[in-house]
């Protein structure tokens, strides 16, 4: 089963998150990163998202893309989201079953 795990800012956190449609998003796998200047790595994601029990789909590579904090105000501050579709990890990946 694939999900998708995002990534944003907002007031200089990360918050990278898996989306479990049908879970409440109370329940959903979360991770912030520190106050930093610096977007964490691709590494670093994988990391997390191991620890979270996913990995990436095979091939699957960051997008990302841009939105206004206001809805239709293009004056209003960016928030940069990026995500990739992610899978439960297997024996394979170092995962349960």
């Amino acid at each position: 089963m694939e999900h998708i795990a995002q990534i944003s800012n907002r007031g200089g956190r990360w918050r990278l998150y898996v989306v479990l449609m049908g879970v409440p998003v109370l329940h959903w796998p979360e991770h912030h990163f520190g106050p930093t200047l610096t977007v964490p790595t691709a590494g670093e994601r994988s990391r997390v998202l191991a620890r979270f029990g996913f990995v990436a789909v095979d091939g699957a590579e960051w997008g990302w893309t841009e939105d206004n904090e206001t809805y239709g105000d293009d004056t209003s501050p960016v928030l940069l989201l990026a995500s990739i579709p992610v899978r439960p990890a297997g024996p394979a990946d170092g995962g349960a079953a």
